[in-house]
């Protein structure tokens, strides 16, 4: 069969792909930029096409040539610089199952999210609910998956923040979240094994949980004893409430964080639902959690990827910071100082417009680093900026290796963060 995957470099959909794939299917996968975590999930062709913008049938028909089924798999958390929760779950869905009906392409796998069906508690479910009823109202043969939380062995999302969390020496406190029926990767993929067959059930929307019911804590616990942890300690409500309103801030900036104030909310409800249907069609016995963990010990690069995720955070805020903060220091309290060190050096009659460039050089990089589609060309900019300072430092003013402070060797850590940044920068 020949398969059109939207969603196709995500959590989910990288995992169906690279199964479908195996299975001998053609995939056509869908991304917003066919880069290098294109390259490296094999499809039959990448079809670069933005869901939050393909709002209308005929941007999705010259696509659907020869297709036999379709599996959406697109979600953002929440609305920010680069996402619209009702571009890409209600406007994006709704055009695209529209240029379905029109192609005659019958099998739509749909994924939503448990529980948009009993009532939206943020935008990220009500634009949901709106995608699944643009379907449901659509002439065709459609399965719609409410998955609880998923979960498996590759790390974005929600699995990427449990392992996170169950590295720290504390736990932040969820007094207020839901228990959840998380789910296993391993099931979801099966189950579309089994629906995008034509002679599977169709006009169904199901419930997709795991066996037992969790709380947050309990969850977190779970991937604690995986990665070899004692049991932590709470930690203030204070500091939960700030990773959110961080995360927020992020996701302005081009970020995706999985803690932000959407996922709050729809923690407060919790995951849980029926999986009897799921169970009775399928004929799959979903895994616990235990046993998914027990089936695959955790290695060092689990443990690593765990101990770093946070981490990570960490790294850009405060690298972005130290650009910012030289940058106003060089153009306000540090400028005098500046021109004075100048002035001591060959380049004297270039001090006033080397300071400024300098100080404005820092701000562009700090601006850079922070913004996610330009952190990697502002590290780059700020590596090279580095071996600049290094350089000219050493031809105008050697007598600064010699200063006990050691403003020259501290360029090396500097650099050295900057390698570890861009070796980190990647989400998935």
């Amino acid at each position: 069969m020949r398969i059109l995957i939207t969603g196709a470099t995500g959590f989910i959909g990288s995992a169906i792909v690279a199964a479908l794939q195996a299975d001998g299917h053609e995939v056509l996968g869908v991304t917003r930029r066919a880069g290098a975590l294109a390259r490296r999930v094999p499809v039959s062709r990448w079809i670069e096409l933005d869901m939050g913008r393909a709002t209308a049938p005929e941007a999705w028909r010259p696509h659907l040539e020869g297709v036999h089924a379709v599996i959406n798999c697109v979600g953002v958390l929440q609305d920010s610089a680069g996402d619209s929760t009702q571009a890409a779950h209600r406007d994006g869905p709704a055009a695209l199952f529209a240029a379905c009906e029109a192609a005659g392409v019958r099998r739509v796998i749909h994924f939503s999210a448990m529980g948009v069906d009993k009532g939206g508690l943020s935008d990220f479910s009500e634009t949901k609910r709106q995608g699944d009823e643009a379907l449901t109202a659509r002439d065709l043969d459609w399965v719609i998956l409410r998955p609880s939380v998923v979960l498996g062995r590759p790390a974005y999302g929600g699995s990427a923040l449990f392992r996170s969390l169950a590295a720290l020496p504390f736990l932040p406190r969820q007094a207020e979240a839901g228990a959840l029926q998380v789910v296993q990767l391993d099931d979801v993929v099966e189950t579309v094994r089994f629906f995008i067959s034509p002679e599977a059930p169709s006009k169904v929307a199901l419930e997709v949980a795991g066996p037992e019911r969790l709380s947050f804590e309990a969850v977190v616990g779970a991937y604690r004893r995986w990665l070899g942890h004692p049991p932590a300690r709470p930690a203030p409500a204070l500091f939960t409430g700030l990773m959110y309103r961080l995360g927020d801030v992020a996701g302005w900036l081009g970020w995706r964080p999985p803690i932000r104030s959407n996922a709050r909310r729809e923690m407060v409800r919790g995951a849980v639902g029926d999986n009897a249907e799921w169970i009775r069609l399928t004929g799959i016995r979903p895994k616990s959690l235990a046993a998914a963990l027990a089936a695959e010990p955790a290695s060092v690069q689990e443990r690593w990827f765990a101990n770093l995720y946070l981490m990570k955070a960490l790294v850009f805020v405060v690298f972005a910071g130290f650009w910012l903060a030289t940058a106003y220091i060089s153009l306000g309290p540090g400028y005098g100082l500046g021109l004075e060190i100048m002035r001591r050096t060959p380049a004297a009659p270039l001090a006033e417009p080397a300071v400024i460039l300098g100080g404005l050089a820092d701000l562009a990089i700090g601006l850079a680093i922070a913004w996610r589609r330009t952190t990697r060309l502002g590290l780059i900019a700020a590596l090279l900026l580095s071996l600049g300072y290094l350089v000219t430092g050493t031809i105008l003013e050697p007598i600064l290796w010699l200063e006990p402070l050691g403003p020259m060797t501290k360029i090396f850590p500097i650099m050295v963060l900057n390698l570890v940044a861009l070796a980190i920068l990647d989400d998935r």
